[in-house]
């Protein structure tokens, strides 16, 4: 099980947006480890996080990581989705975490079911406001490689045109890499990718001096929307003395993407 945030920071009108797929976020998480989450994000403005827990275990660690963001000095707020339409085995949670001084949420966030008899794990969306302009992110963790993720990825594309208005940026755990002809249609749509060639999931063992095994969390967002200032991970596995116990945080980098809006 994989967990992902998305999160923000901000100079100025900028908003640094991070992806992050945290593994199995609910009661096995320690409080050692959402301290270590909270000190990895708190310099961000928002979070969307995939894959909590659906058990009750998951909303609660939630609001354990926001009462830790807190005490950094900054007051957040959260929400947090149902559990997805998938079945038991891969039943999740969505949540987003933003700073209130920052953004403001601009209604309700929702899970989108136009399509979740197609999505095992349907897409949450969130629509912010940034002074007067808004975003919409669309956190989303797609099904394992070995169960063909493309099979469900290709619905993304109807998602720009049921949502006209919105300027949207996918976010999260899409277990393929970003050169994947699957998101050749919202290319033609003028979308692109944060990172090409960017490895985000860790090793079992480090090998050869590479910590890092596959190129599957990312952004994609239309190119006409946004100004790009700065893209990349966050190597948080330097901390620990091996990857097993990096791994026990999570099996997954943060990505970030920091931008204006148009």
């Amino acid at each position: 099980m994989l967990f992902a945030l998305c999160f923000f920071t901000a100079s100025g009108q900028n908003v640094r947006v991070g992806s992050w797929n945290l593994k199995d976020f609910g009661q096995s998480k320690t409080e050692e480890n959402i301290l270590f989450i909270a000190n990895v994000v708190k310099s961000f403005d928002v979070i969307a996080i995939q894959e909590v827990v659906a058990g009750y275990g998951g909303p609660k660690a939630v609001i354990r990581l926001a009462e830790a963001l807190n005490k950094t000095g900054e007051v957040w707020e959260y929400s947090f989705s149902h559990g997805t339409s998938s079945d038991r085995y891969s039943k999740e949670r969505y949540a987003f975490m933003w700073k209130s001084k920052k953004l403001k949420k601009v209604g309700e966030p929702w899970l989108e079911n136009k399509y979740q008899l197609e999505v095992e794990r349907e897409p949450y969306f969130g629509k912010f406001q940034l002074g007067k302009k808004t975003f919409t992110l669309v956190s989303f963790h797609a099904k394992p490689k070995a169960k063909q993720p493309e099979t469900e990825i290709k619905y993304l594309k109807f998602l720009p045109d049921l949502h006209p208005k919105e300027t949207l940026i996918f976010c999260g755990d899409f277990n393929l890499p970003q050169s994947h002809s699957v998101f050749n249609p919202l290319r033609n749509m003028g979308y692109v990718s944060a990172m090409v060639n960017q490895k985000t999931s860790l090793k079992q063992k480090v090998v050869k001096g590479e910590y890092l095994a596959s190129e599957y969390d990312n952004f994609f967002f239309h190119g006409d929307k946004l100004k790009v200032v700065s893209t990349g991970i966050v190597p948080f596995y330097t901390q620990f003395e091996d990857l097993k116990e990096a791994r026990r945080i999570s099996d997954h980098v943060p990505v970030y993407l920091e931008f204006s809006l148009n």
